[in-house]
């Protein structure tokens, strides 16, 4: 095997791309369908990846979690020490090869040898500096003057989220197979799809321009990656669906007295302290943190029958989907087709928290793709109706694909497995 370049494509789904692709061939490669894990989320999906492993060994069950010790949850926070296990390239590493990591989740510590992620610096009086966490740090000016600008995270997510930062990170890409730090490994990612599918739905005009989009930038990584002594393998993360409706299970547990809240300037915050129940959303699934059992058992019985609602998770329930993890909810809920799950509390706009109407991934308690797009006075949307697809629930049939020219021996059925037999690739080189 040559050096490896590992391209991770957000929402590449098997029924999108047999649509809009039906020959499944794009840049040389031919996709190949495959299982993903659940949830189908970016973080969970990545730590499977790097550790080959599901959920309930690696610890990561969505793309926050919540610390029953301080009572919170934490959505997007970025130490590759968030996630458990060995990585699959821990042999591979040992023998003096090295490994590097452009934006992916979960990726700052030291099991890499070079990094690049946002970490951007809020300002006390409003507004942010724009940064990157380099490892080395001369690679993020070395990028500048190679590619002309730097990283603007406001493609990257926000209203003015595109192709943009794909297209960047597929330059940075490019500038570090060619330098003298170009690893041995390397993981990169392409976000944009994302992003229109969630904003129109997975079928879509619009949806398959983005495609169209990333396909041109598939075919200028793999036509470098060849250039400098690259194998490839590239593969999707998770199959968006289209949804048409949001269920928000924090209104009901507000509702019946299990979420409480606490106001404070006409705006309302979720007591997090003393509530007997809370619901982390994310995406098409939402896990329910409950103060005991009995709470538990309630909680359970409350969302029994509730419309979106498809499945309620237990602990035995949640073993056969491999995600029975202390992290984990004490009840799961997965959405039914067509839905998603939105964390606001309030039914009246005056009384949403400060932070409802702007970007703000790490101070609010559940993923909002609301943020995609502008609202009243240039602020973010607190619309759900606008969100036309969503992820995270699994079924049966392949979800994903992935592609490569590697000489594999065997063809992976899934996610997990396509981990496992790169790890074996990198075990032997």
């Amino acid at each position: 095997m040559n050096r490896l370049l590992v391209i991770q494509i957000a929402a590449l789904g098997y029924e999108f791309l047999r649509q809009v692709e039906p020959s499944m061939t794009v840049a040389g490669l031919r996709f190949q369908p495959m299982q993903t894990v659940f949830p189908a989320v970016t973080c969970t999906v990545q730590a499977s990846f790097r550790t080959a492993a599901y959920a309930c060994r690696h610890g990561m069950v969505a793309n926050g979690i919540f610390l029953r010790e301080l009572h919170k949850p934490l959505f997007w926070e970025q130490s590759s020490g968030l996630y458990a296990g060995a990585r699959i390239w821990e042999r591979f590493r040992s023998r003096g090869q090295t490994v590097g990591q452009l934006f992916w989740q979960q990726s700052l510590g030291p099991d890499s040898d070079l990094v690049l992620s946002p970490v951007p610096i809020h300002k006390h009086g409003g507004g942010m500096i724009q940064d990157c966490f380099s490892r080395p740090p001369e690679l993020q000016p070395y990028l500048l003057e190679h590619i002309g600008r730097d990283f603007n995270l406001m493609y990257y997510w926000g209203p003015l989220a595109s192709v943009k930062s794909s297209r960047w990170i597929t330059e940075a890409t490019t500038v570090v197979m060619q330098s003298k730090w170009a690893p041995d490994l390397l993981l990169t990612y392409l976000p944009h799809l994302d992003y229109e599918l969630q904003k129109s739905g997975p079928d879509t005009e619009r949806g398959r321009t983005a495609y169209n989009e990333l396909k041109g930038l598939l075919e200028t990584l793999v036509g470098s990656a060849r250039q400098n002594g690259y194998d490839v393998l590239a593969f999707g993360d998770y199959a968006m669906q289209p949804v048409d409706r949001a269920i928000m299970p924090n209104q009901l547990l507000s509702e019946h007295g299990l979420l409480r809240l606490r106001e404070v300037r006409g705006m309302l915050y979720p007591d997090l302290h003393t509530s007997p129940a809370f619901a982390m959303v994310d995406h098409q699934i939402a896990h329910i943190i409950c103060a005991d059992e009995k709470t538990a058992e309630t909680v359970g019985a409350l969302f029994e029958g509730v419309a979106g609602v498809a499945e309620i998770l237990d602990g035995d329930r949640a073993k056969r989907y491999q995600i029975n993890h202390g992290r984990s909810g004490d009840r799961i809920l997965i959405a039914a087709p067509n839905t998603w799950f939105a964390y606001p509390w309030w039914h009246d706009l005056r009384q949403a928290p400060d932070y409802a109407e702007h970007v703000d991934i790490h101070n609010k308690p559940g993923y909002d793709p609301c943020e995609l797009f502008f609202g009243r006075w240039f602020n973010t949307s607190v619309e759900p109706a606008r969100i036309k697809g969503s992820h995270g629930m699994i079924t049966d049939e392949p979800q994903v694909v992935y592609a490569t020219d590697l000489d594999l021996d065997t063809e992976p059925g899934s996610l997990v497995e396509l981990a496992a037999t790169v790890k074996t690739l990198l075990d032997e080189c």
